[in-house]
């Protein structure tokens, strides 16, 4: 049963998205917040568990990121429509995952997959930053220099995410990237291999 907590805990986070959702809908910021909040307790936690307890697992690969871009969209698709955001920061974390899927299924052709770097992390913390800021804002009305602190945090996380972009296409030309037989394996263990490849 432990070794299926990092998973579980990645269900769970879908499970969260139509409660995040609703509540947003129905004005009610501090529930949506509480259930946002949540949801990011989680995501650290499972990869946590994970990478501590050598859980990592073939699923938990696909599917944690993959909650971490539902609820991210979701979230943000939501606050467009009740006007706490402008659409255009929407528009360019679309066109980002767009792309996204392009590069992976250009990658599923080579047989190749990409590593989650610490960028791609950073933009997805700083968005969270800038949902919990925004969810807090509306609920008590707060302006001025919170207003601006929002503001501030998404065109950071939308730097971050450019950024994140102009390094996974990099990734397909140099490095980043391994062989999708090697999903299977330990990180640390591809590691090594490729460095005993380059030596002989």
């Amino acid at each position: 049963m432990f070794k299926h907590i990092p998973n579980i805990l990645t269900i769970i986070r879908f499970l969260l998205i139509p409660f995040i959702l609703l509540n947003i809908f129905i004005g009610n910021y501090i529930l949506a917040f509480a259930f946002f909040t949540i949801s990011g307790i989680t995501d650290i936690a499972d990869g946590f568990i994970a990478r501590k307890f050598n859980l990592i697992s073939n699923f938990g690969k696909l599917m944690d990121p993959l909650a971490d871009k539902l609820t991210q969209i979701a979230t943000l698709t939501s606050l467009v429509i009740v006007n706490i955001i402008p659409l255009w920061i929407l528009i360019i974390v679309l066109l980002k995952e767009f792309i996204m899927i392009v590069g992976a299924s250009f990658l599923y052709g080579k047989d190749v997959v990409v590593y989650s770097k610490w960028y791609g992390k950073l933009a997805t913390v700083l968005f969270y930053l800038a949902i919990v800021f925004s969810l807090v804002i509306k609920q008590f009305n707060l302006v001025g220099i919170w207003e601006q602190l929002t503001l501030t945090t998404y065109c950071l996380a939308l730097i971050a995410t450019v950024f994140a972009l102009i390094m996974y296409v990099k990734a397909l030309y140099q490095k980043g990237f391994i062989d999708k037989k090697d999903l299977k394996k330990d990180v640390t263990e591809v590691t090594i291999e490729k460095k005993h490849f380059k030596k002989n």
